[in-house]
């Protein structure tokens, strides 16, 4: 019996991944990109601020590090809680004695009750990009459209409310979309989305609602994955980040500007046995030739011209 040649026909295939939001390219034959002051690798640092409510939500899924035993699940809820109450500030008391502008991802609920850390936020140079509403603002497909759109606008209309600024950049809980999430981030006027994870650079969407960047955010550099999922140290974290900035520094010489990408949780990194190793960290960063830090939008504004 042979098959029916109509079987393979798929009107949607394409080389890549089969749908029409970016040409596929090789990252090592596209133009290079040019950072500005000619820097080789900037370091794009990524803060996760969230509100993890004390029950979680289960569908479309439960975000990851949401509440794991009977309800009420005090040890986790507090340890997050640690993370807005302390960590972020050992953090922020890091990035300021490197001179390190970072984006952070905030949750609006968060923003609506903690304020003043918003304002310290702020007042210190960072930027705020939209991270959903609460940890239970999972999207997936499966979400209804509008029930996405309402979500979307929920987060922006939250941390506008909270900081004074609209947010240009988006980061989706677990970098989870559905097929409608780009042209929605675009609908609602984002510059940038952070969940698309298939590049070492910024590459730009074409949705039917207009076009939107994608900073592609590392998730295996991320300390949750590091040091909570694969149970590491934070010495062991610190050379992984030096390992990586020297291999991109490296391509820098010969493909043009590179990125290094990390996504940081107060809870996890804020602790206090880990602090030195990352200001061991940012300092090495700090004192590498042609190496800067920069925010995403900084990210954005610097690379959207060239993709053009």
């Amino acid at each position: 019996m042979t098959l029916d040649p109509s079987y393979l026909e798929y009107a949607k295939r394409r080389q890549g991944m089969d749908h029409d939001l970016y040409p596929w390219s090789n990252l090592f034959e596209r133009k290079a990109i040019v950072w500005p002051g000619g820097r080789k690798v900037l370091t794009w640092i990524v803060i996760d601020l969230e509100w993890f409510p004390i029950t979680p939500a289960d569908k479309p899924f439960r975000a990851p590090g949401h509440m794991q035993t009977a309800y009420p699940d005090y040890r986790h809820y507090t340890s997050r809680d640690y993370g807005n109450r302390v960590g972020i500030y050992r953090l922020l008391d890091a990035l300021a004695s490197v001179g390190a502008k970072v984006s952070v991802a905030a949750n609006a609920t968060l923003a609506a009750r903690y304020p003043a850390l918003i304002a310290d936020v702020l007042a210190a140079g960072h930027e705020i990009i939209a991270h959903s509403t609460d940890m239970n603002g999972t999207i997936a497909s499966g979400l209804p459209e509008d029930e996405e759109r309402a979500l979307i606008a929920a987060s922006l209309n939250g941390i506008e409310t909270a900081s004074g600024t609209r947010p240009t950049g988006w980061l989706s809980i677990a970098r989870s979309q559905s097929f409608n999430t780009p042209a929605l981030l675009a609908e609602a006027g984002l510059t940038y989305m952070c969940d698309w994870v298939n590049d070492d650079l910024p590459y730009r969407m074409t949705t039917p609602s207009g076009p939107i960047l994608n900073l592609p955010l590392n998730h295996e550099l991320s300390d949750r994955q590091i040091l909570n999922v694969q149970q590491q140290s934070m010495a062991s974290y610190r050379e992984q980040m030096k390992d990586a900035y020297a291999w991109l520094s490296r391509e820098a010489e010969s493909h043009g500007g590179r990125m290094l990408t990390l996504n940081l949780t107060p809870y996890i990194t804020g602790l206090p046995y880990r602090m030195a190793e990352f200001e061991n960290l940012l300092a090495w960063l700090a004192d590498q030739p042609g190496h800067g830090f920069a925010t995403g939008a900084e990210i954005a504004a610097a690379a959207g011209p060239q993709l053009d």
